[in-house]
């Protein structure tokens, strides 16, 4: 856990009650775009996986902080990123969602400007040469593309801060995943109506889970002692000895994985045995994805803001590409399992950002168990420029 002065020293937790953020944060559109602005377009935001560009001349359309954004495969196989604009009059220049370029080519549908796949124009259509112009300083304007385990992620600025593996330390611990060689085996998509904040706040409590989450808790029993670690437990060091499940964090005994019989089906190549006993691992990189790895297979959750109180989640679960060709491979025992949880965590969500509106309700207070929600409230201040809590 991160070195505060709010926080305790001897276990994870806050030291005192602390004030969260304003609750006009969740619910005014002005601010809405004051965060789209000052963070996602400044932060590295996760698209896709890598593999969902198929090879030279592939492409996909996003949108990251309102903005229109092109990555693409060039010749050589190497991933760029552009804004979907063109130079000319600022025509978006790929419609489609995703797709492969029939010629290495991006040609404007209005007006036929072309532009090569590293971004250079080549080509002003049917206009007639103009002294004084010169195609080389009008490229696509780039922005800034990297991949860390077969996972792209991209930043709006093209000048922006060298991409570090996503979860610092937490990446270390899932070194052993063959995260660049799993396949998509199932993809879920659901809007929520809270704000993105609220999504990210949950994530980082259980104090929910006993309530909102039965099954989980009965598959992790720590979690339903309304924690998540066992340094969340003031007491922890007098049982730091104990490797029963529901003080170390680890799955109820017999259960191998996140499922709906908590059995793994397999064991993804390259694995421990310490990682099959840690029973999930996670890598989070605020604010658009987290990771989860278990036995058998890995689950990606990005999240994309869509206005002030309405937020997209995009769940991929990633699999060996054998475990896939198997006709006995059940994924549905463990697909369902991660939809039956989204989906009591999305209603929490819900239900939270639907008292946010209540009109006298200015904050709300953050309790001990709370320590990640306010380290994450506190992120959220910095990014904004405003005074953090100490």
């Amino acid at each position: 856990m991160e070195d505060h002065p709010i926080l305790e020293t001897g276990f994870n937790g806050l030291s005192r009650p602390m004030p969260s953020l304003p609750a006009e944060w969740y619910t005014d559109p002005a601010h809405f775009d004051r965060e789209l602005t000052q963070i996602w377009a400044r932060s590295w935001v996760y698209l896709c996986r890598a593999d969902a560009l198929d090879g030279p001349q592939a492409f996909r359309t996003f949108d990251v902080a309102g903005q229109p954004i092109l990555i693409l495969c060039d010749q050589s196989g190497a991933l760029r990123g552009f804004f979907n604009t063109c130079r000319h009059r600022g025509s978006i220049l790929c419609q489609e969602a995703s797709g492969t370029f029939k010629k290495p080519l991006i040609t404007c549908p209005y007006h036929q400007w072309a532009y090569d796949l590293t971004g250079r124009l080549r080509a002003t259509g049917a206009m007639r040469p103009v002294q004084g112009f010169d195609r080389g300083e009008h490229p696509l304007l780039p922005i800034s593309v990297a991949e860390w385990g077969g996972f792209v992620f991209a930043c709006l600025d093209a000048q922006a801060d060298e991409f570090d593996v996503p979860g610092g330390e937490e990446a270390a611990l899932v070194a052993n995943w063959p995260l660049a060689d799993l396949k998509v085996g199932h993809s879920y998509t659901k809007r929520l109506a809270c704000n993105w904040k609220v999504f990210w706040e949950n994530y980082n409590e259980c104090l929910h889970c006993p309530n909102i989450h039965p099954e989980l808790s009965s598959l992790v029993p720590i979690y339903g002692r309304a924690i998540m670690a066992r340094e969340d437990d003031p007491e922890w060091a007098d049982h730091a000895e104990d490797a029963s499940p529901h003080r170390a964090g680890t799955l109820r005994a017999g259960a191998q994985s996140w499922s709906m019989d908590g059995m793994a089906q397999g064991r993804l190549p390259g694995l421990t045995e310490d990682d099959l006993a840690a029973g999930q691992r996670y890598v989070t990189s605020v604010p658009s994805v987290f990771i989860a790895h278990h036995a058998d297979y890995v689950r990606s959750v990005r999240i994309t803001p869509l206005s002030a109180q309405e937020t997209e989640l995009s769940v991929d679960w990633l699999f060996d590409a054998e475990q896939l060709a198997d006709p006995d491979f059940d994924i549905a025992r463990i697909v369902d399992f991660g939809i039956l949880v989204m989906e009591q965590d999305g209603h929490a969500c819900e239900l939270n950002q639907a008292g946010l509106r209540s009109a006298p309700f200015r904050h709300g207070m953050l309790m001990q168990e709370e320590y990640e929600v306010f380290l994450f409230q506190d992120w959220v201040r910095a990014q904004l420029g405003e005074p953090t809590l100490a």
